[in-house]
């Protein structure tokens, strides 16, 4: 058995069978470009797959050696792919630059980190494998933007028709003088392998002199600069001293270049995927550097914590209450994992978890109760009652302990909200209570919060808190 024959039979062990057909199919089937920074929910979508078993999947797949995992820095203005990392640790915390836009972000793993999969090149070799060998439009589509920005072949075609006045390929060391005649609009050089951008300001009375402009390639992503010329003839001179080839590109900064590249659809976040138990069981070791600290600015977290487990110790003794905690334990974990969630941790009888959306960490914790109260009626006792408390705001994806955790004021008054509880009922704050997810589940469940006023312990304000009872 071939190496690729045992990494396709490691995956068909680990991920769920039709997923594993599936990611089969596509390496042996699908177009290069398909291959090629894989958005998995759009695959998720096209082969109408359950989109957290298809997250599962590509990640065995990429354990398996089958894809090879990066982690994209994404600008928010144009959805171009700033920098792209093999791994977690590699990502910086200071700003990244966009010279299409002229902007820098700090890159916070909410929307601006893309995990994409690519195949590996021992698995079967694509043309992005080699990103010099693609035409310009392939570049720009398969290198330059995200899998997030939502192309297609007409859009494409609309983009080199309707935006762009010229474009060249200039081998290292090459130079070019292109003529062209500028429009009264603002016009963009934008070379997409070094993301260097020179601006073209045009504008006052048309001219019939011959301008000039001259534009060196080195490498650096150096400052955007800005030229004022005048509508007409204009003689760019390129020269390429970056070491690579490079495409320089005449784009019109016009209302049809921001709504092609303002398409987007859904991609896998980073935060997403640090929210995927798949993940964090796969790639223990492969999140964060202990010193990194990356912004998230929202992700919802569900504490829970069993009442009474020293009476319940005493009162039943240690063997039986182990097995009935462990029962605890082993209903919370899969309900998490059905909810789209994963277990950050468990601290004795509690569990922490985190959540992309907050209804589904309330539609986790519904369920949570009702199993509890399963439980006890299999037992015929009283002993499982679960305190649970779900809050929503920004924190850090830390390292601790050797584990990937979260650290914040979020965390905290998490915590302190399921200290409120004293029976089954479960705590929400504000920023949940006011998820129109979680009002569409509370609705439907006619249930009606019973809204009051807490003080957190360690929390220096009360806070408006809601009870579901």
């Amino acid at each position: 058995m071939n190496a690729t024959a045992v990494q396709f039979s490691a995956l068909r062990e680990a991920a769920d069978p039709p997923v594993a057909d599936a990611i089969a199919t596509l390496i042996d089937q699908g177009a290069d470009h398909e291959l090629n920074r894989i958005n998995v929910l759009d695959f998720a979508d096209r082969t109408r797959l359950d989109e957290e078993r298809v997250i599962s999947g590509f990640i065995h797949a990429s354990r398996a050696g089958l894809f090879d995992l990066t982690w994209n820095v994404l600008c928010p203005g144009c959805g171009g792919v700033l920098d792209a990392h093999g791994t977690l640790k590699s990502l910086r915390s200071d700003e990244y630059q966009c010279g299409l836009c002229a902007c820098g972000y700090e890159a916070t793993v909410d929307q601006q980190v893309e995990a994409a999969f690519t195949v590996s090149p021992r698995v079967r070799r694509i043309a992005a494998h080699d990103p010099h060998s693609l035409g310009v439009w392939d570049y720009f589509k398969q290198v330059f933007w995200s899998s997030g920005v939502d192309f297609d072949e007409a859009s494409m075609a609309a983009l080199s028709n309707e935006v762009v006045l010229d474009t060249r390929e200039l081998a290292a060391g090459d130079h070019v003088t292109a003529s062209l005649i500028l429009p009264p609009q603002f016009i963009i050089v934008f070379e997409p392998v070094t993301h260097k951008a020179h601006f073209i300001d045009v504008q006052g009375e048309p001219t019939d002199e011959v301008q000039q402009l001259a534009i060196k390639y080195d490498g650096a992503r150096s400052t955007v600069e800005t030229t004022v010329l005048r509508p007409g003839p204009l003689q760019l001179t390129l020269d390429n001293k970056a070491g690579v080839r490079v495409l320089p590109t005449i784009m019109v900064a016009a209302d049809a270049l921001h709504h092609l590249i303002g398409r987007r659809k859904p991609f896998l976040t980073a935060k997403r995927m640090l929210s995927n138990q798949t993940f964090r069981d796969v790639f223990k070791a492969d999140n964060l550097n202990i010193d990194q600290r990356l912004k998230i600015t929202s992700l919802t977290f569900l504490f829970t914590d069993l009442k009474s487990s020293t009476a319940l110790y005493e009162r039943v003794g240690d063997l039986a209450a182990f097995d009935i905690v462990r029962a605890h334990f082993r209903a919370l974990l899969e309900i998490i994992n059905a909810e789209k969630g994963a277990v950050v941790k468990t601290i004795g009888d509690a569990v922490m978890a985190t959540f992309i959306k907050p209804e589904h960490a309330l539609a986790a914790g519904l369920r949570m109760r009702a199993a509890m109260q399963r439980l006890n009626a299999e037992r015929g006792t009283e002993d499982l009652v679960v305190k649970i408390g779900i809050h929503e705001g920004p924190c850090l994806a830390v390292m601790l302990n050797d584990r990937q955790d979260y650290f914040g004021q979020t965390v905290n008054i998490a915590a302190r909200v399921q200290s409120l509880s004293t029976a089954q009922e479960i705590h929400l704050t504000s920023p949940v209570i006011e998820s129109p997810g979680v009002a569409d589940i509370l609705r439907t469940a006619r249930i009606a919060p019973i809204q009051k006023h807490a003080a957190l312990r360690g929390i220096a304000d009360r806070m408006m808190v809601y009870e579901i009872p």
